[in-house]
């Protein structure tokens, strides 16, 4: 009983009691924390995936507007307001997807070596035709003129984009927004002013300026606006390990102020980008100025029948408007076939004779990313070109899957226009020079032949035993090589930019040509059976067609 009425017991009895409801209450805090920051994670992955999914409608739109445009371009005016609505709502979206990143801690930041000062300044100018639509004279100082350093392109083309774009909704006509850049005596910080002479901002307004969905005065001004801007431009500043302010006056106007560093000790290694320095032939902004448009001449589309070599693409995508959109605008160029997951196409291109793979990434199944790995990872398969299309815009997401093997990486939406150019870039830089320049240069030294050089040897050779065989056909090619014909095709196709018939023609050709030089007592009849033609006519067409002379000509002349 003494023991319980001593005050030293009592102390430890209250702190003990004190202690627990300190934890309780502790842990109370943690767990709803912990259920807030859960919750905020899953509502952020589905602005993602919803962000992600309006992406694709809007390729579709886009690309049908390029199709309009070349059909009825007397139209131009009107394409042009829709390309800027989806351009619009493309940006929208990816400041949706940033804003998803930044809450959840995804964002990343990789900064490259340039001269800073240019790239702010060419950036700023593709903004210009919006102030020009604004009726707001626009000026850009950067002091100096140029200065080296390190930032991350993307990250800070969207805050200069976000305050200026945002300088120019709350300055009416005839106002002047100003653009100031400067470094400080260490050359290894710039400070970013933005300042308008617009309507200003309110001290109430002020408390709440950079939080999210924060409506500013888009009422007022009639203009739109998300409430995100301001607050992805604030993280995005903070990522780039610097500081922003705001400075204003009712009715006089606003000062924003970013100071970012620039040295390169500023940031950790896996920051630093040290093999992309900063390309300043391409601002990442982009504002179409509709006062300078023109209209294009009308021209007729003329379809076209395709050759026999033309090469075969695979479009896989699981949107199927999308799909067949992109099939409608190809095939006039391509020989195009489809799948809607990459499971599907697996078994398309197994089955089948392709160039080139055209592949969304988000796809059911089977992804994007997943298919060009069971590409990659097949020697047979593995000399496929892969384009990757995806709603990804960071430089992590390209980077992996550059990194799996896909061969280029478009992101949505897209103009067919590029997708078509990067096509053709990759068909030109997938054809090697000519298997007998291969071959002429591996007599000339010791080493061992690589699989494709023995690949290409013993079909060379396969064709020469079978030379006056005008019966060899592709099948029975195909057959010697112990290939199936799918497989003999793109194999020969990426090696040689041939397909399989041209492949047999082109050594007949060869052939007849060094048969000529050596028997000029030949009749074209008999060099055409000796190199595998049933038809002389057909060959001496074939003969002039490769070389620009008929071999009759050549005969007399030898």
């Amino acid at each position: 009983m003494n023991i319980l009425l001593n005050p030293y017991v009592i102390i430890l009895i209250i702190v003990g009691l004190v202690a627990f409801v300190a934890f309780w209450a502790l842990m109370r805090y943690v767990y709803r924390r912990s259920m807030r920051i859960r919750s905020q994670l899953q509502m952020g992955r589905v602005f993602t995936n919803i962000s992600h999914e309006l992406l694709t409608p809007l390729t579709v739109i886009a690309a049908l507007v390029e199709r309009l445009r070349e059909e009825e371009p007397r139209f131009a005016a009107d394409y042009t307001q829709m390309e800027l609505n989806v351009e619009r709502m493309t940006r929208l979206l990816q400041q949706i997807l940033e804003t998803s990143k930044s809450q959840s801690g995804e964002l990343r930041l990789l900064v490259s070596h340039g001269d800073v000062m240019e790239y702010i300044r060419r950036t700023a100018l593709c903004i210009e035709p919006l102030m020009h639509k604004q009726g707001v004279e626009f000026t850009i100082q950067c002091t100096p003129a140029s200065m080296m350093g390190w930032i991350d392109i993307d990250k800070l083309d969207k805050i200069i984009y976000n305050l200026l774009s945002n300088a120019a909704k709350y300055t009416s006509s005839p106002g002047h927004v100003r653009l100031q850049v400067h470094t400080n005596d260490n050359f290894d910080h710039i400070t970013i002013k933005v300042i308008d002479d617009g309507i200003g901002i309110s001290p109430e307004k002020m408390k709440h300026l950079f939080h999210r969905f924060h409506d500013g005065a888009y009422r007022r001004m009639q203009v739109s606006g998300t409430g995100l801007g301001l607050a992805l431009t604030r993280d995005l500043v903070f990522l780039h390990g610097g500081n922003i302010s705001c400075e204003s006056e009712e009715g006089k106007g606003s000062t924003f102020t970013v100071v970012l560093p620039i040295a390169k000790k500023s940031f950790t290694t896996s920051q630093i980008d040290d093999k992309h320095p900063i390309d300043l032939s391409t601002p990442r902004t982009t504002i179409k100025d509709l006062s300078h448009l023109t209209l294009p001449e009308e021209h007729p589309i003329v379809a076209t029948e395709l050759p026999d070599d033309a090469y075969r693409i695979l479009l896989v995508e699981d949107n199927v408007e999308l799909l067949m959109l992109m099939d409608t605008l190809l095939c006039h160029k391509y020989k195009i076939l489809t799948a809607t997951n990459g499971r599907e196409a697996l078994d398309v291109i197994k089955n089948n004779e392709l160039d080139l793979i055209v592949s969304d990434v988000m796809m059911p199944e089977m992804d994007g990313n997943e298919l060009t790995m069971a590409i990659k990872g097949d020697p047979e398969l593995s000399h496929l070109p892969v384009i990757l299309l995806t709603a990804k815009t960071t430089e992590d997401d390209r980077k992996a899957s550059m990194v799996i093997g896909a061969d280029d990486y478009v992101v949505k939406p897209f103009h067919l226009s590029d997708l078509t150019l990067r096509i053709n870039n990759i068909i030109e830089n997938r054809k090697r020079i000519r298997y007998e320049a291969q071959l002429a240069q591996n007599t000339e030294d010791d080493r061992p032949l690589t699989a494709d050089e023995l690949f290409l040897k013993k079909a060379t050779e396969c064709v020469m035993e079978h030379l006056s065989d005008a019966d060899f056909d592709r099948d029975a090619f195909a057959a010697e090589m112990g290939a199936s014909p799918s497989t003999l095709y793109n194999k020969l196709r990426a090696l040689t930019g041939l397909n399989v018939s041209n492949f047999i023609r082109d050594i007949r050709m060869k052939e007849a040509r060094r048969l000529v030089d050596s028997l000029p007592d030949l009749r074209v009849s008999d060099l055409a059976y000796k190199v595998g033609f049933r038809d002389p006519k057909y060959f001496a067409t074939c003969f002039k067609k490769e070389f620009g002379i008929q071999p009759s000509e050549l005969l007399r002349g030898n």
